[in-house]
């Protein structure tokens, strides 16, 4: 029996991991001819079935306004609970014309009833839910207390009503084993885990007459090895080990390279990243500058990449972040078969390694095995084929399509009495 489903967020655009699941998601839910319909505040989505209203963007000046007037304080007056009521009631009339524009029957609200960057808006859809008693699935990435910028608050009698909110027509998707824990011992409510996943029953795109000059562009020669590190410039992910990796390595064709800027962290840590690989003789390649969303080329024929325009030609995928809700970046290097040298940050450790993938693991610092093992990886071409070829197919076992379609269909089924 398709559905009309609604995925709900503050912004579904770009390449951030709620935007990236949730295409997924729907992709999905396709298979079984139901038809997603978008309400987010930024959108990049076919208009014909999205619904963009701009003060639900977490960026808009006035719920910016807001936020810096709850967090890092413990009490807030009458004239900020006031702004925020009439916020949550006109956000959510716009989730009322959202369902009758589109006649939806099943919601889909992603992280915005897990993690507070937008209050009003996670208001807002508590209190849609408990009137029209619509059946939802909330889909939790990160949660409010796995935040310590969120500890200090003015807001905890709207924590405990809305991120998230408890009610019958509602069902709970985590991403990770210790979220599912943590939800069950403070909301009191069960979940069922569907980790980030990708479709491992199609094969990765290789390189095309678009991305074959890629390496030249980024100031490679046909000889250098590319070890990608593919994040953001931020102090938990880590990448001053992938420096310790690359200067341990000796070889001068061994060029790392970063992906992303540096974020909203300022620039103090790439500042020091940059001393660090001076010290240890590392060359740094940052192309941040050459990364976007989509492919596009300018006017002087100068071309913009996307992150997996980059996995095709990499040796050595690093990921030695301290802390991952999941770890997107870890799957998509397994998907292009691609050795990962890999810290064992809490998720990994409990959620991922049991698994049992092949992996060049560092367990907070960069020894010498490690170092034997990534030589092992990047110079060994037998070892190398057998690691990647039995890490497709862990991941193909465990983060396909197929478990988020059972989760969907066993839940669609439960909040409506009707088999999907």
């Amino acid at each position: 029996m398709p559905k009309n489903i609604g995925f709900i967020s503050t912004r579904f655009a770009g390449t951030d991991g709620v935007s990236l699941e949730s295409a997924k998601w729907a992709e999905v839910l396709w298979h079984d001819k139901h038809i997603s319909y978008w309400y987010s505040g930024l959108n990049d989505r076919d208009p014909s079935i999205s619904h963009c209203v701009p003060e639900a963007y977490f960026g808009h000046p006035e719920n910016q306004w807001i936020n810096e007037r709850l967090w890092g304080v413990t009490e807030r007056n009458r004239h900020i609970s006031d702004r925020i009521y009439e916020y949550a009631q006109y956000l959510k009339s716009t989730l009322y014309d959202f369902r009758d524009k589109f006649n939806l029957e099943i919601l889909i609200p992603q992280n915005i009833l897990a993690i507070p960057m937008h209050v009003p808006l996670g208001i807002a859809m508590t209190e849609f839910l408990a009137e029209t008693k619509i059946p939802a699935i909330a889909h939790h990435h990160d949660f409010y207390w796995e935040r310590t910028r969120f500890s200090v608050n003015a807001i905890k009698d709207y924590l405990d009503m809305a991120f998230p909110c408890v009610l019958p027509n509602m069902r709970h998707v985590v991403i990770n084993q210790a979220a599912q824990e943590q939800l069950s011992l403070r909301k009191g409510v069960s979940s069922l885990l569907v980790p980030n996943v990708f479709d491992f029953d199609t094969p990765p795109p290789g390189i095309d007459d678009y991305t074959k000059d890629l390496r030249e562009v980024i100031g490679l020669t046909p000889d250098d090895i590319m070890i990608l590190q593919p994040t953001r410039i931020v102090r938990r992910k880590g990448i001053e080990h992938a420096i310790k990796i690359v200067g341990a390595l000796n070889n001068p064709r061994c060029k790392l390279v970063i992906s992303h800027e540096a974020g909203d962290e300022g620039h103090d840590y790439k500042d020091q990243l940059i001393d660090l690989a001076k010290d240890e003789n590392v060359e740094l390649i940052f192309i941040d500058h050459l990364i976007g969303e989509v492919r596009q080329t300018d006017i002087d024929g100068n071309k913009k990449y996307t992150l997996w325009d980059l996995y095709p030609h990499a040796d050595l995928v690093t990921y030695p972040s301290t802390y991952e809700g999941f770890g997107n970046a870890l799957l998509e290097a397994i998907y292009f078969k691609i050795p990962v040298v890999i810290n064992r940050y809490s998720i990994f450790v409990q959620d991922i390694e049991p698994k049992g993938f092949d992996l060049c693991v560092m367990d907070g610092f960069v020894t010498d095995s490690v170092i034997d093992r990534v030589r092992s990886a990047l110079f060994d071409q037998e070892a190398r084929r057998k690691m990647v070829e039995h890490n497709y197919k862990v991941a193909k076992k465990h983060y396909s399509y197929d478990l988020v379609r059972r989760i969907l269909r066993t839940h669609i089924t439960t909040l409506t009495g009707v088999g999907s």
